[in-house]
Order: structure tokens, then C-alpha cells, then sequence
């Protein structure tokens, strides 16, 4: 993060704190793809997700002042996110609503490559599989795992993000691997899906923690 736009963030939020409309439609603006993708690779196609937007730009304005510039402005509206789809997880009873997978939603999970309709079709069939098993976990198993394995951040930043040691996270991580791979030895769609060389998600196996 440059000075230049370390100082733009503080400026920004200095204007939303003062109620300048045009700021926080600035602020969401700036941020509101970033969020929506976060939400949507750990949640899949949900049909609560607008409703999941709205809440965690809703935590972001209240909490706003609670920012201390310590960390980038994004990253810190990252954690918000992240504390929205957890909170999600964990209602009691709680499952998660799918909805119907688009082409633009599968594509906007970065697991895909441009193909026939063959292979879109692998594709979507893949991640309604992936969730399908990934709904089988813990809420903090899950989010270890879309964070790292789909959203593509460290296990550092993973572990920030949804405040755990990095032993822990890799742990979550391993385990809700684990249960993957397990899911695609008895389902073909999906362990194609999985394979590296389907140029789709690369699930190379990894040793335990």
C-alpha cells in the first residue's frame, strides 16, 4: 500500500465520519465488488447475498470510527466481511440458501477457464458439488478454506482475517481438504473438477500440518 493511498483512505473516512453523503457512496463504491466476492467464495451462489452486502457495509459505517489506520482500509473492511459470513455460518439450523449458478457467478470465483460448453458445464457442476460438501463443515473450517484455497490469500493473511494462530488455520485448512478429497473419491464430477490438469481449481494433495 503506497503513502499516497494510505493518506487517501484517511481522508476518506474522515469524510464519511463527518456524514458527507458523497463519501460513503465513495467508500462503498470503491469497495463494494472486493466484498461481494469475498462473501460470494466463502458463501457460493446464496440468495441471501444481497442481504449479506447490505449487512456488512451496514457493520463497516457503524464501525467505522473503530479503524485505527494500523492496517489498509481494505483489509480491515475485508474483516468485517469475514465476521458477516461467519456469524452467517454459525446460526443454529443455519444451511446455506444456494441459488442457481450463472455462468458470471462460476467465472467470478476465478476457478474456470474460458472453454466450450462442455467444459463450463464441468464447471458449474463442480462448484454446486464443492459447496454441496463444504456446507458439511464447521463455520471456521469453512472459512480457513474458501479463504486460502479459493480467494487465493495466504495462510497468514487467513489467519488474520478470521483471527486464529496460523497453526490453527492450516489445521482447519488440512482437515476441510481432507473432506474434499474424501468427497471426490466416490463422486467422479467432482474429483475431475478438482484435478489440476482440468485447468479449473488446482487441488494438488498436500501433507498434514
Amino acid at each position: 500500500m503506497t503513502a499516497a493511498a494510505y493518506v487517501e483512505d484517511v481522508l476518506l473516512v474522515d469524510r464519511c465520519l463527518t456524514g458527507e453523503p458523497a463519501a460513503t457512496r465513495e467508500l462503498f463504491r470503491r469497495h463494494k465488488s472486493r466484498v461481494h466476492a469475498c462473501l460470494f467464495r466463502v458463501l457460493g451462489g446464496n440468495r441471501d447475498m444481497d442481504d449479506l452486502l447490505q449487512d456488512a457495509f451496514l457493520q463497516v459505517f457503524q464501525s467505522l470510527r473503530g479503524w485505527r489506520a494500523e492496517a489498509s482500509l481494505a483489509t480491515w473492511i475485508d474483516r468485517v466481511a469475514v465476521r458477516v459470513a461467519y456469524r452467517y455460518l454459525s446460526q443454529k439450523g443455519r444451511r446455506v440458501q444456494t441459488a442457481t449458478l450463472e455462468d458470471d457467478d462460476v467465472a467470478s470465483l476465478d476457478l474456470v477457464t474460458e472453454g466450450p460448453g462442455a467444459r463450463r458445464q464441468l464447471a458449474r457442476d463442480g462448484v454446486k458439488r464443492l459447496y454441496a460438501v463444504l456446507d458439511q463443515l464447521s463455520a471456521a473450517s469453512r472459512l480457513a478454506f474458501t479463504l486460502h484455497e479459493i480467494d487465493g490469500r495466504t495462510i497468514s493473511e487467513t489467519a488474520e482475517l478470521v483471527g486464529s494462530t496460523v497453526t490453527a488455520t492450516k489445521l482447519r485448512v488440512w482437515r476441510a481438504r481432507k473432506s474434499v478429497e474424501a468427497a471426490a473419491a466416490n463422486d467422479p464430477v467432482l474429483r475431475e473438477f478438482l484435478q489440476p490438469t482440468a485447468d479449473v481449481i488446482a487441488f494438488d494433495s498436500k501433507e498434514a500440518p
